[in-house]
């Protein structure tokens, strides 16, 4: 349930010195650090972490798409079929197929 892209890697400063690097939302690091900077990722990086994910989730749906009474069974057929596609549509690797229970924190209730 991956709406969103991956968590970036920031650098975090003492003094202007490098003390530590984390992976975590740009929110807490703004909240908990003063000195930081986020690290660039090149395309390559991206595209292989989408990929890897994308493969993962294929891999974790395998056992619904092979029992025919599996709840749900068609939407999750259309969901593995938008995941092998997704590396060639625009939104890739930025933004993630949402599974069929995926539900949006703005909209839910």
């Amino acid at each position: 349930n991956f709406g969103s892209s991956l968590m970036p890697t920031f650098i975090i400063k003492e003094s202007g010195a490098e003390v530590n690097r984390i992976v975590a939302s740009a929110e807490f690091v703004a909240d908990n650090y003063e000195e930081y900077e986020l690290v660039p990722v090149s395309a390559e990086e991206k595209n292989a972490e989408g990929r890897a994910w994308r493969d993962s989730e294929l891999e974790r749906t395998d056992i619904m798409s092979q029992t025919p009474d599996w709840p749900n069974r068609d939407d999750w057929l259309t969901y593995r079929t938008t995941l092998r596609d997704w590396p060639s549509t625009s939104d890739f690797p930025d933004t993630r197929p949402n599974d069929p229970d995926y539900v949006d924190p703005e909209t839910a209730e």
